[in-house]
């Protein structure tokens, strides 16, 4: 079988993978995971090693989920391409980072804008302020890239990226607002933080946090974090962001850290002390993504973060394994 023919349901990828129904999903995962055995040499020496192949895979509930610390070591790639870009991880001083080999940048994109629809509504709508410096200060970000391309399709003078321009972004906020444009915040927590402290009011502006502290300043929870900036911004909800580097796909919450990834990406929650046993809805475990656009590179990623999946698809994000990396994108201990 293979997955990229005239006959194979992603032959049009990734303009199929919208609007799948249940069995799609299904059908279109086993399809997926057949492809990436027979053409991810990395993903299929690691099934054989745990003696799952395609003879014992019949549902995606059996099919094994590859560990996300297999991209700091390897090229993770089904088939043989060359990459249009690599995106790589923030990772702490010192520490190996991530690199996720992405056939097609375009894909991409269409995927992010396809997800940030569904929770947001059209960029078109919007005036989209970016507060991301410690993202903006290297090169290779997945996150980055994202919200360039959100930011261009406002069409909007007024939308843009600032590094610690905290006025100026401000500024930008009350005359958007004066024309009658909804605006979106898009920061990193800490940036986040240090515009909190300038008590400006962005009452009117939908907020949305990435995550994470970078160094900069103390690891605390996200309901902490919420009511800092929910005071000093002066707004009633606090969204978020969940993605990584290894996915080509985000989850978004609105509020409450209650995330929900798009229809092509199913999450499940796994034992901490049993890899092949999911836990219950509601109980705390490890996260694995089953990310159907990743199909170039490996749709079953056992993460390294702890969370809760409910039965109507959402799940929080509870923090993170002992001994791991704090992680760039939108996890912190709650």
């Amino acid at each position: 079988m293979t997955i990229l023919d005239d006959k194979s349901t992603l032959g049009n990828f990734p303009t199929n993978l919208f609007n799948l129904s249940a069995g799609d999903f299904d059908s279109l995962a086993i399809e997926v995971y057949h492809y990436q055995y027979e053409n991810n040499l990395i993903y299929r020496e690691f099934c054989d090693h745990l003696g799952k192949n395609p003879s014992t895979v019949k549902s995606p509930e059996f099919i094994p989920f590859m560990p996300i610390e297999f991209f700091r070591s390897f090229d993770v790639m089904s088939g043989a391409w060359d990459p249009e870009i690599i995106f790589t991880s923030s990772g702490t001083s010192g520490a190996e980072t991530s690199r996720h080999l992405v056939k097609n940048l375009a894909s991409y994109r269409e995927i992010s804008l396809r997800g940030f629809r569904e929770f947001f509504g059209s960029p078109e709508n919007l005036v989209i302020l970016a507060l991301l410096p410690s993202y903006l200060e290297r090169e290779g970000s997945s996150l980055i890239d994202m919200v360039a391309m959100l930011i261009d399709k406002t069409g909007s003078s007024l939308s843009g990226f600032f590094l610690y321009e905290h006025e100026k972004l401000h500024e930008s906020y009350l005359k958007a607002r004066e024309e009658g444009k909804d605006v979106m915040v898009i920061g990193v927590s800490f940036a986040l933080m240090d515009l909190a402290e300038k008590e400006y009011n962005f009452s009117e502006a939908t907020v949305l946090e990435t995550g994470g502290m970078k160094g900069r300043r103390k690891e605390i929870t996200r309901a902490e974090l919420h009511k800092i900036l929910q005071w000093g911004l002066k707004i009633e909800h606090v969204g978020s962001e969940y993605g990584m580097t290894e996915l080509m796909s985000q989850a978004y919450s609105t509020k409450n850290g209650i995330y929900r990834f798009p229809e092509w990406v199913r999450l499940s929650i796994r034992e901490v002390n049993d890899p092949f046993t999911r836990c219950n809805y509601g109980k705390t475990g490890i996260i694995n993504v089953l990310d159907l656009g990743n199909v170039h590179s490996c749709s079953f990623i056992a993460t390294r973060d702890l969370g809760k999946l409910y039965k109507n698809g959402t799940f929080e994000v509870t923090g993170r394994l002992d001994n791991s990396d704090i992680r760039g994108c939108n996890l912190m201990i709650n």
